[in-house]
């Protein structure tokens, strides 16, 4: 399918597009054979996304005035810089506006903030088998950190040790 793209935009999320943000994100779990994973509600990305203790932001994509992708992010913190970096949770773009520049717009848009907010690094995490993202990313100049592992507790093994 041929896209025609005129004009692609970013703009802040705001508590009104959070239908439209759970949708991006059950398409993205899709997509990472994960959608059975999802449990989010659209009231848990109202409030989580948009109440007043959030510390999340989000941002939508469109192509020609069509919502196309979306970006959820967050700051972090490294002590080894003594700066905060920007963590991106969760990027995604349409399958068919792929390849017209939505995602690396979604990109600079963060990496701009980024820059703009003295963050050290500006981060994500991508599947190991998500091949057309990780070339996407090193075409960008981004690089691996094969030295780390993520490590994550959730669920019950979460509260038996919190509460051990």
């Amino acid at each position: 399918m041929e896209c025609y793209v005129s004009e692609i935009n970013i703009k802040e999320a705001n508590v009104e597009d959070s239908a439209l943000i759970l949708r991006f994100v059950k398409d993205l779990a899709r997509y990472e054979k994960a959608e059975h994973e999802v449990m989010a509600t659209q009231s848990d990305i109202e409030r989580s996304l948009f109440g007043p203790n959030s510390k999340t932001n989000a941002v939508i994509c469109s192509v020609n005035g069509e919502p196309v992708g979306f970006a959820v992010y967050f700051y972090n913190y490294s002590t080894w810089l003594g700066k905060n970096g920007l963590y991106l949770e969760d990027l995604y773009v349409s399958p068919e506006h792929r390849s017209v520049g939505a995602g690396k717009a979604l990109l600079k848009y963060l990496a701009k903030i980024a820059v703009s907010n003295q963050c050290g690094r500006f981060e994500w995490s991508v599947l190991d088998w998500n091949e057309p993202a990780i070339k996407f990313y090193q075409s960008i100049g981004a690089k691996p950190q094969n030295e780390w592992v993520g490590y994550r507790l959730t669920g019950n093994a979460l509260e038996n040790f919190a509460n051990s």
